[in-house]
């Protein structure tokens, strides 16, 4: 279930999970995915939405997924994954740039994780410690009694992500693996995280610590591009996603932040919270 930030619930669009519950669940989907999530497929996919050939397919994208293109810039798209990477128009995505806040880096459905002393974090089903999530167990022991935070981005969702804080870049790490759904539909019969492509910066920012900015890649194309930078500004884009749905996770220590309690409590529901690019979803720890 998913709630916006007045507590309403929020439909999801079922086409999606309807698909990937007939490759989870049936020996001729998992046959299928198989194939789909191998290498040659995913840059097959990627070449073909990046290719002219692919702009066919966006007017019933938008029909079918309901997007309000009044919100994003006026554009003749070269291909879909054009259309997918578009850029919202200025002003559509406010935020308030006090040290004290604590924003949304994407358009998202957001889940609320402490992070205790097992490290044991569930995602929809998917289970795994965060040293494996890292691939460094040093680092993630520094998170002992902090937050988790997980935007997931659905294919209908604005696809580039920003920082949250202004800080110096101190670290950063690419990790190799199948590209693989992060549609929740896929943890009822498949572990996730462990096979997705993903990246990781360390920030040590100016208002909420040594904080980590992760963005997970998904099945078949979901590539990441993240753009070389030496500084983190609070609300600067930071990189996107081209096609499929994605995946940023923020990671901070403890006593770092404080994130707003609508939040938590649809987390131990297990409800997420649908939140926008730039909007409060928190503030600095005590």
């Amino acid at each position: 279930m998913i709630k916006d930030r007045q507590g309403q619930v929020v439909r999801e669009l079922e086409g999606q999970n309807q698909l990937l519950k007939k490759l989870y669940s049936t020996s001729i989907g998992r046959c299928a995915l198989k194939i789909l999530v191998s290498p040659f497929i995913t840059h097959l996919g990627g070449f073909y939405m990046s290719s002219p050939l692919s702009k066919t397919s966006i007017p019933s994208f938008i029909k079918n997924n309901s997007i309000d293109m009044r919100q994003y810039e006026e554009k003749k798209y070269k291909s879909y994954n054009d259309f997918f990477t578009r850029r919202i128009k200025e002003g559509k995505r406010p935020f308030d740039k006090s040290d004290s806040i604590l924003m949304a880096p994407a358009d998202s459905k957001l889940t609320y994780y402490p992070i205790n002393e097992e490290t044991i974090l569930e995602i929809k089903d998917t289970k795994y410690q965060l040293k494996d999530l890292l691939q460094n167990q040093g680092l993630a022991s520094e998170y002992d009694g902090g937050v988790c935070l997980v935007f997931r981005l659905a294919v209908d969702d604005y696809h580039r992500y920003s920082y949250v804080d202004d800080g110096q870049i101190v670290g950063h790490k690419k990790i190799k693996g199948i590209f693989h759904t992060v549609n929740p539909i896929a943890n009822d019969y498949y572990p996730i995280y462990k096979m997705n492509s993903r990246e990781y910066t360390v920030i040590d920012s100016k208002n909420f610590g040594k904080m980590i900015q992760m963005e997970v890649g998904a099945m078949m194309v979901g590539k990441i591009v993240n753009y070389n930078h030496q500084i983190a500004s609070k609300g600067k884009e930071k990189g996107y996603f081209e096609f499929g749905g994605s995946t940023v996770v923020l990671i901070f220590k403890k006593d770092t932040v404080k994130v707003d309690d609508d939040i938590i409590n649809n987390s131990r529901e297990n409800v997420e919270t649908r939140v926008l690019l730039g909007q409060k979803i928190g503030c600095k720890g005590v």
